[in-house]
């Protein structure tokens, strides 16, 4: 990445198979069947996992920032998939739980907006967050705002 710009290049294997290449490796992505094999993430675990890692890794920087002991975080990411109006699949709306060991109010209250993947998918699919901490008690939670489009697929 260099001047605020990044670059995926993508190649089709085979039907719907396709090598992923970034800067720092490559992945193979596949649709699962009927269309495709399934022998790899399809899209939308892709952008799943990019929404949680990017979460991830601010609340990681804010809690580096203010030294505070971090353990190991974990995140579980799942998404839903719904048909719109006009009857083609969408991504409808996420949920990520992230298990931070230790978290400190101020980080809670500010890693989501620095996350800038979340917050440029937030600009159309529903993503709501929530920190559990090592018991499973619900340190921080945001929730998905309500939608009110016509064209946005039910739930």
């Amino acid at each position: 990445m260099t001047n605020n710009t990044f670059s995926v290049e993508i190649e089709q294997i085979e039907n719907f198979r396709f090598d992923v290449r970034f800067a720092q490796g490559s992945i193979v992505g596949d649709e699962p069947p009927p269309a495709g094999q399934g022998s790899g993430p399809h899209p939308a675990e892709l952008l799943a996992a990019a929404v949680a890692n990017c979460l991830m890794a601010s609340l990681f920087f804010c809690l580096t920032k203010v030294r505070a002991a971090t353990g190991t975080l974990r995140a579980q990411a799942e998404g839903r998939l719904a048909r719109d109006a006009k009857g083609r699949l969408r991504v409808v709306g996420m949920e990520v739980t992230l298990a931070a060991p230790a978290a400190t109010p101020r980080c809670l209250t500010l890693f989501e907006n620095y996350c800038v993947v979340t917050e440029s998918v937030r600009a159309g699919i529903p993503v709501s967050v929530r920190v559990v901490d090592e018991h499973g008690h619900v340190l921080h939670e945001t929730a998905a705002p309500p939608t009110s489009d016509p064209d946005r697929p039910s739930e």
